[in-house]
């Protein structure tokens, strides 16, 4: 197939390479043209515009920041060509993901569960939602080359999908700010952060601790990391307007946790590092690490 795809940062670059991987022909484009270069030496050619990438493309790919770009780069300018299936693995919420398919006919839902590490190794989970049968079953097909067999998932709307990563994602923050406040608990108590570690491997954030180990020991530095400080608090906060659209009381206390903990790094302008940064360094107010 010629895809199109729009949008090349650290997930989408994999998402990319994986279909060029697989013997697509991609056009590529990225607001910022430096973050095309990786893709570019994998054989895509890279265009100045969305409108020039979208031209004769079978398909259309989309791994953008967030909800306001997509409206701004595909359903504002009314870019996606009659019938053209579109593919927007953008983390959205339920409400924006019914925006999306209203707007555009041929939308599908894909967004992916996971982090770099198994994006390139084909072994993402994948929500793939809409409610045309056959063309999610196109989709479910194009993407096969980035999941895991047993977690390529085929819901009936682009609402299930967002939701889904939506509750991928909380789990995460939720879980990070859990080991934040375990390590924290484990200093208190005069253990170091290898001992909380290992005793965290029998316990429910024994996931968190395991994928977050090497930030925790300095094995791995925060910088240039596997998921942004940015990106996982733009998705909580997607989470928490969703709810309060709902005009429900519940305000999911524990992901207000973790926001602010991811906010307390944002304000130390480690936006752009690997989200273990909420529990490898202090943000302002903090008060200094044991």
């Amino acid at each position: 197939m010629r895809i199109a795809f729009l949008g090349t940062g650290r997930m989408g670059t994999e998402l990319a390479l994986q279909l060029l991987g697989a013997g697509h022909e991609l056009v590529a484009w990225n607001r910022t043209r430096e973050r095309t270069r990786i893709v570019e030496k994998g054989g895509a050619r890279v265009v100045d515009a969305p409108e020039e990438a979208v031209q004769g493309a079978d398909v259309v790919v989309t791994s953008l920041f967030g909800p306001a770009a997509v409206r701004e780069v595909v359903t504002g300018p009314g870019l996606i060509p009659e019938d053209v299936t579109w593919v927007d693995t953008t983390t959205v919420s339920p409400a924006d993901a019914d925006e999306f398919a209203g707007a555009v006919a041929s939308y599908v839902a894909a967004p992916v569960v996971g982090t770099l590490g198994p994006a390139r190794t084909g072994m993402l989970g994948v929500y793939v939602g809409s409610a045309d049968a056959d063309r999610r079953a196109q989709v479910a097909d194009l993407v096969a080359p980035w999941a895991d067999p047993d977690r390529l998932v085929q819901v009936g709307s682009g609402r299930e999908a967002a939701t889904g990563k939506l509750l991928a994602n909380l789990a995460l923050a939720v879980s990070a700010q859990g080991l934040k406040e375990a390590l924290a608990l484990g200093a208190a108590c005069g253990v170091s952060d290898e001992a909380t570690l290992d005793m965290l491997g029998s316990t429910g954030l024994a996931f968190i601790a395991g994928m977050k180990g090497p930030f925790v020991r300095g094995e791995r530095s925060t910088e240039g990391g596997d998921f942004t400080v940015d990106a996982i608090a733009k998705d909580a906060r997607l989470m928490l307007d969703t709810v309060a659209d709902t005009g429900e009381d519940e305000d999911l206390p524990a992901l207000h946790a973790a926001l602010d903990s991811l906010e307390g790094q944002q304000k130390a302008d480690r936006g752009e590092h690997d989200f273990s940064a909420m529990f490898v360094h202090d943000g302002p107010g903090d008060q200094p690490s044991s």
